[in-house]
């Protein structure tokens, strides 16, 4: 997982702030995408669960399956915030109101298959990690009918195990490794292999979204509130959330972050210090651009990439607002299996 020597070249693009600020963060990360997307035979496609930033997007050059939620009745396509802003999002959730998500059908991802079979190159698609949702058995099963009605194409769908965007970050790198020759076959089976090194670290402001998303009981998120409790997330190597502390505040929680960056980032050690970091937050910037201040004084890391960009309403839905998330390139995550996981990663075959 090198980067070339043109990434040299890529400027770094910093979280975003208020006026000219903001277009300027806007112009480095779409500078950063254009570094990585150069023509290859391979169509990626990822999903809008990897929270892009939207320059990022547009200028890879990928294809986005927009994932939906629904708001006071309305259906809404999760649009990387083109048709509801991020902070009318969470105001809204903020208000009282509540976004529910559903898995995509087979049908929704039939429609993009099949457009990309009868275009014709080898497909890849980095899907939203069964971890979290149910959607890459349907498209699994989509890519299945386009199988047999396209005996031809080449089409294979992975689970990217590595949920918001940290999904973004391998969807980058993969796009780099296309650009550098590699087939759609080969790809799948990098891919495969690097989702394990894509670290994320994240806490959020309340457990309330999880509480009405019944992932917590109601009593805990109210306890929880009352100490001013904090939690540090991850995720597992089969993309599934993990809680790794409980912090008494949030500074308490965004160090245990960096903690955990300094722990896991290779940086030079791994001859990749160039390769692009993000940070990721919903409606919390001033978090946002105190955790990207603090990266930046580690060793090496100054002049390092960093994304910045909101979490999109699916996860949010989920998360709440006030959501911040540190996600990069690092060691194996399978390195810190227990033997006793390790025992089950065998016998699961993995």
């Amino acid at each position: 997982m090198s980067s070339s020597d043109t990434d040299k070249n890529i400027e770094q693009a910093v979280p975003a702030q208020e006026g000219a600020d903001n277009a300027q963060a806007s112009q480095e990360a779409a500078r950063l995408g254009r570094a990585y997307h150069r023509k290859s035979n391979v169509r990626i496609i990822v999903d809008s669960c990897a929270d892009f930033a939207p320059e990022v997007a547009r200028a890879l050059g990928v294809e986005i399956v927009n994932f939906t939620y629904v708001m006071s009745g309305t259906e809404y396509a999760d649009d990387l915030w083109q048709t509801m802003s991020a902070k009318e999002f969470y105001d809204r959730m903020r208000a009282g109101e509540v976004a529910t998500t559903s898995a995509v059908t087979p049908g929704h991802y039939l429609e993009v298959f099949e457009r990309a079979a009868d275009e014709g190159t080898p497909t890849v698609y980095l899907a939203f990690t069964r971890g979290l949702s149910s959607s890459v058995d349907a498209a699994r099963q989509a890519a299945e009918m386009v199988r047999e009605s396209h005996p031809d194409f080449e089409i294979y769908v992975i689970d990217n195990v590595c949920p918001s965007a940290a999904a973004e970050l391998l969807a980058i790198e993969a796009v780099h490794q296309a650009a550098n020759g590699l087939t759609a076959k080969e790809l799948v089976a990098w891919a495969e292999e690097a989702r394990y090194y894509v670290h994320g670290y994240f806490t959020l402001d309340s457990f309330d979204a999880l509480a009405r998303g019944g992932r917590i009981p109601p009593a805990a998120a109210t306890v929880g509130g009352k100490l001013d409790i904090k939690p540090e997330l991850s995720y597992d190597t089969n993309g599934a959330l993990t809680l790794r502390g409980m912090c008494r505040g949030r500074k308490k929680a965004l160090r245990a972050i960096l903690a955990d960056f300094k722990a896991n980032y290779l940086g030079a050690e791994g001859g990749d210090e160039k390769l692009p970091m993000a940070i990721v937050s919903a409606d919390a910037e001033k978090d946002a651009r105190w955790l990207a201040d603090q990266v930046r004084r580690e060793p090496g890391c100054s002049d390092v990439p960093i994304i910045y960009s909101s979490v999109g309403p699916v996860i949010g839905a989920h998360v709440g607002p006030g959501m911040v998330a540190l996600l990069f390139w690092g060691k194996d995550r399978r390195e810190s299996l227990s033997f006793t996981d390790r025992i089950a990663r065998k016998v699961r075959g993995q």
